[in-house]
């Protein structure tokens, strides 16, 4: 069983619902990432999903997207170039506008310079497969949080 996470996160109100994108090109990870997300007791609120790059990135850039989970291996666009488009300014919206979000790279892809350019990227790492207490662990980590069993 997932304990619940119950620290407050240190941008706000811990009840405030947290919106968040899942982009992976699998429908059966996405369910199981956002399943587990729910379990782990965090407070979500809309919870977006991508099947590639390109539509990942559109949902980035057009609402405020605090937490992002992201397969670096999808078609269209990969998780990794699909996150360094969405830091640049787009047309119309001034640089800066938004907060960026707090992002996790899911991929099978666990060689340790692949991991270690997501961390120097300033990113939080997640190995598939994964257990749902390494997926509550990594986004307490990226959140700034810790967990109850700890």
């Amino acid at each position: 069983m997932i304990q619940r996470a119950t620290r407050a996160r240190q941008s706000g109100d811990a009840r405030r619902p947290m919106t968040v994108l899942v982009a992976d090109d699998s429908a059966v990870m996405r369910a199981m990432i956002i399943r587990t997300l729910r379990l782990t007791g965090l407070p979500l609120g809309d919870v977006h999903e991508a099947a590639d790059g390109a539509t990942g990135l559109r949902i980035l850039t057009r609402g405020r997207i605090e937490l992002a989970l992201v397969d670096i291996n999808m078609p269209a666009l990969d998780g990794l170039e699909m996150l360094a488009r969405s830091r640049r300014p787009a047309r119309g919206r001034p640089r800066g506008a938004g907060a960026r979000p707090a992002v996790i790279v899911v991929s099978s892809d666990g060689s340790d310079a692949r991991a270690a350019e997501v961390l120097r990227l300033g990113h939080g790492f997640l190995h598939k497969p994964f257990a749902p207490e390494e997926l509550r662990d990594a986004v307490l980590r990226v959140l700034g949080e810790e967990s109850d069993d700890r």
